[in-house]
C-alpha cells in the first residue's frame, strides 16, 4: 500500500500477496462526498491486471497449495483470526468508509464491528459441511458424496456498504475453500484495500484474496468473462446484474446476485403509529436512502393516511444533515455525482407526473452541508403506483406515499413492481401479519421492524431483485459443488454393453 502523495492517500492493488501498481501505471482519484474533493489515489487496472489477479487466485487454489492443503478446521480458525484482526481495526475502517462513501460514522462504526460476525460464523461452519453415504440400489457398490470448492470467485462489490457486502460473499467463499478476486466500486475502493492489508497480516495465504481496482468496463467485465473464474457474486443494480448474468452464462459460471429493490413499507390502521413512523423514516432516510432495501414506497391505509403523513413529515423535518464524521448527523451526502444527479432527476420526474411535494424536493443548501452532494429528505404524496417514481429505483432519500383501502389492495400494490427484495408490515393483528408475510412477493418481510439483517438469516430477492441468497447456514453451498463417488466391490465386471 503506497504512501501519501501530494496530499492524497496513495493506494496499490493487492495481487498474489504483493502490493502493486496498475500494469499501465494509471490511477484515478477517489472523492470525499462531504467535501467534494479528492482524498485518495487509486490504481486504474486493466485486462492485464485482471489476468494477474485471477492467475494468482487460481494457483492459490490448486491441489498442493498451502490453502488447498489446509484442513477445513484450520481454514475456519484462520477466518476467526481474520475476524479478530478486523475487529481491532473496525474504527479505522469505519472512518475510511465514511471518507469514501459519505455514510454516517454512527452507522459505519457499528457496521464495521458487526461484519466481523460473518467471518466468525462461516469460520465455525467451515468444518461442518458434510457429504453423505447413499444406500444405493446397486449390489456390490459403495456410493458417497463430497462437497468441493468451485475455484476462483469474483466478488463484485457496490459503493454503499463495501466491507459489509464483501463479507456476505467472501466469508462463505473462503470457508468453502475457494479463492477470490475482489473488484470494489471505483467510488469506494479504499476500504477494500485496507481490508486486504488486514487479511495479509492475519495470515491469509498469498493469492487467496486479491483486489483489483478500476472501472466496470475495464475491470469488472474482464473479470466476469475470465475463463478461470468459476463463480460471480455480485451486488448492484438490476441493469448491471442482467449484463453480468448474460456474460457469466457464456462461461457456464455459477452466480449469486443481490440486485435492486422498490420495497413497500405497509402501515395498517391498527399499527402502533409512533413506531411505524420511526420505521418508515429508518427505511428511507437512513443511509440517505442509498440501500437496496430502502422502503421507498410507503403504503398507508386510507383511514390514517393524513394523520400518519403529518407525523412522518414532522419527524423527518428534524433530521440533522451535515458532516458524516459527526456522530450527531442523521442524514449524510450522496456518495457520488452521478447518483446525486440521478436522484435530483427523479425528483423532477415525480413533480412532472403530478406527485405533491410534502417535504424537501431538491438540493440541500444548508450551511452544514458544505460543498457536499446533499439532497433534502423528500416525501411525495398523491402518488399512483403506476408512476415512474413508484416503479423505478431511485436509491436516494425520496419516499412515495400511496394510500390503500384494505389488505387485498395493499398486497396488490405491494407486489406490483418488477422487484421483490424486501417489504415491511406494521400491524398489531397477528393474522394480518401472517397473511401479508405469506402473500408478499419479497425475499425478506419485516413485521413491526425494518432494515434488520443478520449473518444467521438468509437474504436475497424475488423477481429482478436477484438470484440465490446471502448469509445463513445454507448459503455456504452456493460456493460448493457436489461430487458423487461410485466404488464397485464386485468380483467380476458384468455385461459391458448394458447400463449398470
Amino acid at each position: 500500500m503506497a504512501a501519501k502523495k501530494a496530499g492524497l492517500q496513495g493506494y496499490q492493488m493487492f495481487i498474489g500477496g504483493q502490493w502493486v501498481d496498475a500494469a499501465g501505471g494509471e490511477t484515478f482519484e477517489s472523492l470525499n462526498p462531504y467535501t467534494a474533493k479528492p482524498w485518495a489515489r487509486i490504481p486504474r487496472a486493466a485486462a492485464a491486471d485482471v489476468d494477474a489477479a485471477v492467475e494468482a487466485a487460481w494457483a492459490a487454489g490448486r491441489h498442493g497449495s498451502p490453502w488447498r492443503s489446509m484442513t477445513a478446521s484450520a481454514r475456519g480458525a484462520l477466518l476467526c483470526r481474520l475476524a479478530d484482526a478486523l475487529a481491532a481495526e473496525a474504527d479505522r475502517l469505519a472512518e475510511v468508509e465514511v471518507r469514501d462513501n459519505g455514510k454516517l460514522i454512527a452507522e459505519m462504526s457499528v457496521q464495521c464491528k458487526y461484519l466481523t460476525q460473518w467471518y466468525r460464523y462461516y469460520g465455525g461452519l467451515a468444518d461442518k459441511v458434510e457429504g453423505s453415504v447413499i444406500p444405493i440400489d446397486k449390489p456390490a457398490t459403495f456410493n458417497y458424496t463430497v462437497w468441493e470448492p468451485l475455484g476462483v470467485v469474483a466478488c463484485i462489490v457496490p459503493w454503499n456498504s463495501p466491507l459489509l457486502l464483501l463479507a456476505w460473499k467472501l466469508a462463505p467463499a473462503l470457508a468453502a475453500g475457494n479463492t477470490a478476486v475482489i473488484k470494489p466500486s471505483e467510488y469506494t475502493s479504499a476500504s477494500t484495500l485496507e481490508f486486504a492489508r488486514i487479511a495479509q497480516q492475519a495470515g491469509i495465504p498469498d493469492g487467496v484474496i486479491n483486489v483489483v481496482t478500476g472501472f466496470g468496463g475495464e475491470v469488472g467485465a474482464k473479470l466476469v468473462e475470465h475463463p478461470k473464474v468459476a463463480k460471480v457474486a455480485f451486488t448492484g443494480s438490476d441493469a448491471t446484474g442482467a449484463a453480468i448474468y448474460q456474460a457469466a452464462a457464456k462461461g457456464m459460471k455459477h452466480v449469486t446476485m443481490e440486485l435492486g429493490g422498490k420495497s413497500p413499507n405497509i402501515v395498517f390502521d391498527d399499527a402502533e403509529m409512533d413506531n411505524a413512523v420511526k420505521g418508515v423514516v429508518s427505511g428511507i432516510f437512513a443511509a440517505t436512502g442509498q440501500t437496496c432495501i430502502a422502503g421507498s414506497r410507503l403504503l398507508v391505509q386510507e383511514s390514517i393516511h393524513n394523520e400518519f403523513v403529518d407525523r412522518l413529515v414532522a419527524l423527518a423535518k428534524t433530521a440533522r444533515m451535515g458532516d458524516p464524521m459527526s456522530f450527531d448527523t442523521q442524514v449524510g451526502p450522496v456518495t457520488n455525482i452521478p447518483q446525486y444527479e440521478k436522484i435530483l432527476h427523479y425528483i423532477e420526474v415525480a413533480k412532472g407526473e403530478g406527485a405533491v411535494t410534502a417535504l424537501g424536493g431538491g438540493k440541500a443548501a444548508r450551511p452544514e452541508c458544505g460543498d457536499g452532494w446533499f439532497v433534502e429528505p423528500t416525501i411525495f404524496t398523491g402518488v399512483r403506483n403506476s408512476m415512474r417514481i413508484a416503479q423505478e429505483e431511485v436509491f436516494g432519500p425520496v419516499l412515495s406515499v400511496i394510500p390503500f383501502r384494505d389488505l387485498d389492495e395493499a398486497i396488490e400494490i405491494g407486489n406490483d413492481v418488477v422487484y421483490g427484495l424486501a417489504a415491511g408490515v406494521w400491524t398489531q393483528n397477528i393474522r394480518r401479519a401472517m397473511v401479508m408475510a405469506e402473500r408478499l412477493e419479497a425475499g425478506t418481510v419485516w413485521v413491526n421492524t425494518y432494515r434488520a439483517v443478520s449473518y444467521m438469516s438468509p437474504f436475497g430477492g424475488y423477481k429482478r431483485s436477484g438470484l440465490g441468497r446471502e448469509s445463513g447456514q445454507e448459503m455456504i453451498k452456493e460456493y460448493l459443488q457436489q461430487k458423487c463417488i461410485w466404488i464397485s466391490t464386485a468380483e467380476e465386471v458384468p455385461n459391458p454393453f448394458v447400463l449398470r
